[in-house]
């Protein structure tokens, strides 16, 4: 009797476990290809298991190798401590403040290796809210288990034996492509609330769905992601953007209200006109590049997600006076402030953001030295791409769009030839001034000042005109 009641309390504790301990699915049943198993991640469980240790490839790893998936990295769960392991590899340190874990280095590939965890307690350290601060509270496998947030990602596999080892159900719930949290969903999401996070991602990369009462608690809950730190949140968001399903996790973290701790102004940027499309387009492209296994730029992301609200505030300022390159410079300090203060972008992100922001009103221009400046530019090719998406969209003209296109694909030849045609064309951009002022009607346009010649004739006049004031972008 007193067993029966124990084991009902564990039930509710840590979820539904399987009966007479964890399942063992051999190769035949969950069909991973050992040769898709990431050498290095075999190596380190080789080494920890000649040292008399357990050790096995855990996680999202396996989960997408049953599915079909490619990982993206591969995982390593133990019962060696950190002390332990990383005498044991030549390149190896300890990481981590909230839980400590290793990674193991080799060349471009980090494993990253961690200790088997013990249930919380109430003696481990939480904020108001009951979101665990520190946790390096070590224990059993099966421990390990009950942690870890989706039944989906509780999977062990063995590269020795080749076994999956399921403690909860999961490659049942992964086969039938469901979302289901181990233990209490309100006290999983409170101990960390990026759970709910997760949940929406895995649903839209699976084409799933979450299981009822994992879902049920996330919209009540979802003000809890406005206490989880700015940089954890800038990689929860880049893993969304960059699963292969961006606009699926978009929609559903509008339609769960779990947005505003990520992007405060997502509403603001699809509701206005044309801004739905626009991302639409970006992130299409994006998760086509992304299941091609070709690489993407955060940076770009960003930019498109953000551009809108960039755009309204640039038009804004220039309808008030301002000219277009300090009024676009102003545009985008006031986004980049305001979303830094819920999402922690990267410097060298937002400064790439600039870079493709800043050199938009420069397509305008195409003739003279404008051309060969533009290609010079280090993210002359992503402001390019950016481009065609707001010629796709309507807000450029398309034709000039793909003559850029086609001169940043062109050979050095053709893009002489191509640049020198353009002296035969009517002068664009009359309405600009100089320093970069594109656009005919955007704004009042600058007079230009007459040149002074310089005494003791230094040259012809004409040689100052390249040097007179260079596009702002060039030194942004």
């Amino acid at each position: 009797m007193i067993t029966t009641t124990i084991k009902k309390f564990v039930g509710r504790l840590f979820g539904p476990t399987v009966a007479g301990g964890p399942l063992r699915i051999e190769r035949e049943r969950h069909g991973i290809d050992r040769r898709n198993v990431s050498r290095h991640a075999i190596k380190v469980c080789e080494v920890l298991r000649q040292h008399g240790y357990e050790a096995y490839i855990v996680g999202g790893a396996v989960r997408d190798l049953i599915v079909g998936l490619e990982p993206k990295d591969f995982d390593v769960a133990t019962n060696a401590t950190p002390e332990q392991i990383r005498p044991l590899f030549r390149r190896a340190r300890i990481i981590g403040r909230r839980f400590q874990l290793v990674h193991v280095v080799f060349g471009q590939e980090i494993i990253e290796t961690s200790t088997f965890r013990a249930p919380a307690n109430e003696t481990q350290e939480t904020d108001e809210h009951g979101r665990i601060l520190r946790d390096n509270v070590f224990g059993s496998q099966e421990q390990d288990a009950a942690r870890r947030d989706f039944t989906m990602n509780a999977l062990y596999y063995d590269p020795h034996t080749e076994e999956v080892i399921d403690y909860h159900n999961g490659v049942q719930d992964l086969k039938k492509r469901q979302i289901t949290m181990i233990g209490d969903p309100i006290k999983r999401y409170r101990e960390d609330p990026v759970r709910m996070l997760r949940a929406v991602r895995f649903a839209a990369k699976l084409n799933g769905t979450i299981e009822q009462s994992t879902r049920q608690p996330i919209r009540t809950m979802a003000g809890l992601i406005e206490n989880v730190p700015a940089s954890r949140l800038f990689d929860e968001m880049l893993k969304l953007l960059t699963c292969g399903h961006a606009m699926d996790c978009l929609r559903q973290l509008r339609e769960e209200g779990l947005h505003h701790g990520l992007l405060p102004l997502l509403d603001v940027v699809l509701e206005q006109p044309g801004g739905e499309d626009f991302v639409e387009q970006a992130l299409e492209r994006t998760d086509a590049r992304v299941r091609s296994g070709k690489a993407i730029s955060p940076s770009f992301l960003f930019a498109v997600l953000l551009w809108r609200l960039v755009d309204a505030r640039w038009k804004q300022l220039r309808a008030q006076g301002e000219h277009t390159m300090p009024a676009l410079v102003q545009a985008a300090d006031s986004v980049l402030d305001e979303q830094t203060e819920k999402l922690a972008i990267q410097r060298r992100f937002s400064s790439d953001m600039r870079e493709i922001w800043f050199m938009q009103p420069r397509f305008e221009r195409r003739q003279g030295k404008t051309a060969y400046r533009m290609i010079e530019q280090p993210r002359f090719r992503a402001a390019c791409d950016f481009l065609q998406l707001r010629a796709a969209s309507g807000e450029f003209d398309s034709v000039l769009a793909q003559w850029w296109m086609d001169l940043a694909n062109a050979d050095d030849a053709t893009r002489a030839e191509m640049i020198e045609d353009t002296a035969r064309l009517p002068r664009e951009g009359s309405g600009s001034g100089a320093g970069g002022e594109a656009g005919a009607g955007e704004g009042p346009a600058r007079k230009r000042r007459p040149r002074r010649r310089r005494s003791g004739g230094g040259g012809r006049g004409g040689d100052n005109s390249g040097n007179a004031g260079p596009a702002p972008a060039d030194g942004a």
